[in-house]
Order: C-alpha cells, then sequence, then structure tokens
C-alpha cells in the first residue's frame, strides 16, 4: 500500500453534479469528503439514495479528492473557522495522528464503544485514530500484503500446499529458488514487509518510552527487531531481488509477470496487473497470508487504509456522525468491501469476502495488522527513510548490530525535531 504517499486534495466537484445526489428540498447538506477510487460510483449512489431515505432530514454532497496533495487541502479545511467545509473527511489511517494533535477533530469515543463495536476493529486502522484511549478516525476499510504465488511453479516443485509457519516458508522458499526460477522476488528496501516481521519477532520500528519524559525513540537496534531484520535477510537471499531499491523500483508486478518468480509479497490487487503485463499466467495465481512464527496464525502485517474523521469546526454535528455511522457500519461497509476487494473494517465481517481468494488471504492477515508508529513526526522519518539505507547496508554485508543503532539514531532525531 502507498497510502501515506498518496495524500492531497484536487476536488474534481460534487458528485451533485454526476446525478448522485437528488434535490434537497428544506434539508441540511452533510458534505462528505471521499478520495478518488476508493469507492465506485454505483456504490456511491446506492450509499447516497439509502441514506437519504432513511435520514429525511439531511441531503448528502459527496465531493471527491485527489490523493495528491491533500494534506495542505484537509490542513486549510479543518483551520477555517466558518465551518463550510466539509463535513465528513475520509483521510489515510496514518495520517489521523498529525490531526489529532492539532486538536482539530471530533471526539467519536462513546458512539464507537456505545454503537459501533469499536473492540472489533482491526487494529491496524483503528490504534492510529486514537490518542490516549479516545477515538477521532472510525476505520472504514484497509488492505494488507500477502503473498502471490505462482500455482504452476509450486507444483512442478512438488509443494502442494502453502506454508503456514515461517520457518516453513524459508523451506519452500529455498526448494522453489533452483533451476532458473527464482523462490522469492523480494527488494532489498521492501520495509513495509520488514516491518511486519519485526513486530511479527515482538520488535517495534519506534516507541514511546512508555510515558518516561524522554519522547519518541527509534527500535531497530533491540533484540526483536534484529530477529525480524535476520528473517527478512534470509528470505530476500532466495531470490534476485535488488539489495539497493524498493518494490517500486523496477515494478515488482512486471518482474513477476515476465520472469520465473515463484513469490512476491504484495496486495491482492496487483494480481490484475501481473496477468495484464502476461495473460498466460491468468489462473495460475495464488495467494496465502504471510506467515507467522506459529502455524494457524498469520504474521504481522503492515495495514493501509482509510478511516473517517469528522472535523471540529463542523456545522453539522448530528449529520456528519450518522454519514460515518452508516458508512462504517456492517451494511455499506461489506458491500464496500465486496465491490472494491477491500478488508472490512471488522474482524467479524471477514465471512463476507471468504468466497474472493485474495482479499479472503487478506483478512486473514489484516487480523494481525499495524500501523507505523502513532505520531505526526513519521512522515519526518519517512522523507529521508533511513530503514531502507540501513536494510541494504546489511543485506550487503554490513554489521547489522551497527547499521540499525545509527539508522535508530537517525529516526529518534527526524521524531524529535521540533516543527
Amino acid at each position: 500500500m502507498r497510502r501515506r504517499s498518496l495524500l492531497a486534495l484536487a476536488s474534481l466537484g460534487p458528485l451533485a453534479g454526476c446525478g448522485l445526489v437528488p434535490g434537497g428540498g428544506g434539508r441540511r447538506t452533510v458534505t462528505v469528503w471521499l478520495m478518488k477510487d476508493s469507492a465506485s460510483t454505483d456504490f456511491l449512489r446506492r450509499f447516497t439514495e439509502a441514506f437519504e431515505r432513511e435520514h429525511t432530514a439531511y441531503r448528502l454532497d459527496v465531493r471527491i479528492q485527489q490523493w495528491t496533495g491533500i494534506g495542505p487541502k484537509v490542513r486549510h479545511a479543518l483551520d477555517a473557522d466558518s465551518g463550510d467545509g466539509p463535513d465528513v473527511i475520509e483521510v489515510g489511517n496514518t495520517q489521523v495522528p498529525q490531526y489529532v494533535e492539532r486538536d482539530q477533530l471530533l471526539d467519536l469515543t462513546l458512539e464507537s464503544a456505545l454503537r459501533w463495536g469499536g473492540d472489533d476493529w482491526l487494529p491496524g486502522l483503528a490504534q492510529p485514530g486514537q490518542l490516549m484511549s479516545h477515538q477521532y478516525g472510525i476505520p472504514w476499510y484497509a488492505a494488507n500484503r500477502v503473498v502471490i504465488y505462482r500455482k504452476d511453479l509450486f507444483a512442478q516443485a512438488g509443494i502442494t500446499a502453502p506454508p503456514r509457519p515461517r520457518d516453513e516458508w524459508l523451506t519452500v522458499t529455498e526448494r522453489l529458488n533452483r533451476g532458473g526460477t527464482q523462490g522469492i522476488y523480494l527488494a532489498g528496501q521492501d520495509w513495509y514487509t520488514l516491518a511486519g516481521f519485526i513486530w511479527e519477532e515482538g520488535g517495534e520500528l519506534a516507541d514511546d518510552g512508555g510515558g518516561d519524559g524522554v519522547g519518541w525513540r527509534g527500535a531497530l537496534d533491540t533484540p526483536a527487531a534484529l530477529r525480524g531484520m535476520d528473517f527478512y535477510r534470509r528470505l530476500q537471499a532466495l531470490g534476485h531481488g535488488p539489495t539497493g531499491s524498493d518494490e517500486e523500483h523496477p515494478p515488482q508486478a512486471g518482474v513477476f509477470a515476465h520472469g520465473r518468480v515463484a513469490q512476491i509479497v504484495a496486495v491482492p490487487g496487483l494480481a490484475r496487473t501481473v496477468v495484464q503485463q502476461n495473460p498466460d499466467l491468468k489462473g495460475r495465481l495464488g495467494f496465502f497470508p504471510v506467515p507467522g512464527r506459529v502455524a494457524g496464525r498469520p504474521g504481522a502485517v503492515f495495514t493501509g487504509g482509510s478511516d473517517l474523521v469528522v472535523p471540529n469546526n463542523t456545522n453539522e454535528h448530528d449529520g456528519a456522525v450518522a454519514v460515518v455511522a452508516a458508512l462504517t457500519g456492517a451494511r455499506w461497509d461489506t458491500e464496500l468491501a465486496r465491490t472494491m476487494n477491500y478488508v472490512p473494517n471488522k474482524r467479524s465481517l471477514a465471512r463476507a469476502v471468504a468466497g474472493q481468494e485474495g482479499v479472503a488471504a487478506m483478512a486473514a492477515g489484516a487480523a494481525r495488522g499495524r500501523a507505523t508508529p502513532a505520531t505526526p513526526q513519521w512522515g519526518a522519518v519517512e522523507a529521508d527513510n533511513p530503514i531502507k539505507q540501513y536494510m541494504t547496508r546489511v543485506l550487503t554485508g554490513s554489521d547489522p548490530a551497527t547499521e540499525a543503532h545509527r539508522a535508530s539514531r537517525r529516526i529518534t532525531r527526524a521524531l524529535n525535531a521540533l516543527g
């Protein structure tokens, strides 16, 4: 997922202009900002019609926004005093902390606990929307990485079922990595995948010191995080992924489509791109959750996706809360997941996508999903990402402990820099 790097708004105008919002009469207008491609036009039409039938006091003005450039536009809307801006905003799950810190979002803790079943939300969506046990961002949908594999190459190697514990994953990948076949294509700087391995070992990318007043600190040099990096090193060596670049350079879909590669780690939707580039692979691709340390329990993974937030400056408090309740409720959240191949926002709703192999694998992993550290300064870490440089140095032979300590110091400086 690249949800954080996609933020920015360029309004395409209200869906009312596209015929999705019927005449409002004397109704009060609730303005909703949703991001391009988060939901289909047909889904939004059906949701709007149903919502307005059931909530006769309101009409919806749904405005589609572009991810690129959304940060400044959202901040401007939240800073405005007029209350004429959006009443509900879709934001990337890892972007919520920066708005919470500025005290610009409505506290929805009571609704979450008493009416919306927040205890069942996916942690990778819910936790970034919290501050001191108060809920501001309401989970909408999720996506996370799975293993996409070539069924034909597995069969040729005599492998009849996907591996379950990750020790078996290493063994299977080593068996696949021969005779001109790469066992796995894993780029050296795929730090989202590394994050999952670190979390699976009980480590963190960074921690806040447990409130000791020291502030956030990089944590790549802890024993658990080093174990996660060591597993990454061993897996990455069972293929020809470049050590000095990430999964987009070159795009791994093209490598998988045109080479003899048995596995990649990616969101399931990438399989469509692979088949478009090589139609001969249609029907040959399978999916399984990233294996964990224990058989039967998927590994921890980075969860990307979106939360819905309500600005403090809204003039339509009740209408905004009603929209959030409807969009994130079981009926429409399940419908969105089926329509867009997402993971629903609750673990108990995973059965809604059980018939779709790739999405079912993603949903299984999402139950153990995590997000990046819940601090507004995390964007500063990613801007000059020391994790990527650390990975390359370890994969090219440098001492892991030394490099982890160096990268952790850089993360600490970035997380505690003023401004």
